[in-house]
């Protein structure tokens, strides 16, 4: 199937669902679900807020599908909603000083990312701590990052999105994109010097 043929069925879709076709609607929900799931998860570190951020994403289309008008492409419009909603998370997040990944427990607080299970029981034990440590330094400075930064950082690093998507996403310019992916990049080196 080719690229025009994809995109016009999904315009196609699109139009279904502006028209009040809830079987359309049901389609483009299920192209894009896990992709917004999976942005939102990555971006926020807390499964029940990245839930939430996804049920508000697809009720904001739901209600705003009509004024959809084909000047971008719908993935990049979804992605905005979705993105514009995490960011604002994120921000009153930071007023709140909520810590998303840490849970407490008999040990104290624990990053949810240190009690995931390794993927190969016979993995170098020296190896597996250094990438724990690796891992808990990038939570820690993705933390401190403006929530500008870690968006950028995390749809060009978690997402594979390029910087024109990422720019066209968060309605800036590929050039902002990149400069802001800088500083947060500079951050994490600086930060990661020691294993890098």
């Amino acid at each position: 199937m080719t690229a025009s043929a994809v995109s016009w069925d999904e315009a196609d879709l699109i139009r279904s669902a502006q028209t009040g076709s809830q079987e359309a609607f049901a389609t483009l929900v299920s192209n894009y679900d896990q992709g917004v799931l999976r942005l939102a998860c990555n971006l926020l570190k807390n499964e029940q807020d990245a839930f939430d951020i996804y049920q508000e994403t697809f009720l904001r289309v739901f209600k705003n599908l009509h004024s959809f008008r084909f000047d971008c492409s719908f993935r990049t419009w979804l992605y905005r909603i979705a993105t514009n909603l995490c960011l604002d998370h994120l921000r009153k997040r930071k007023v709140r000083k909520e810590e998303p990944t840490a849970v407490t427990s008999q040990e104290g607080i624990v990053d949810r990312m240190a009690v995931v299970p390794e993927m190969n029981p016979h993995r170098d034990p020296q190896r597996s701590y250094l990438s724990q440590e690796v891992r808990t330094r990038v939570e820690q400075v993705l933390g401190t990052l403006t929530p500008r930064e870690r968006m950028v950082f995390e749809m060009r690093h978690y997402q594979g999105m390029r910087l024109r998507n990422i720019g066209e996403v968060l309605g800036t310019t590929e050039e902002a994109a990149k400069n802001c992916l800088f500083r947060a990049t500079q951050k994490m080196r600086t930060a990661l010097g020691d294993f890098v």
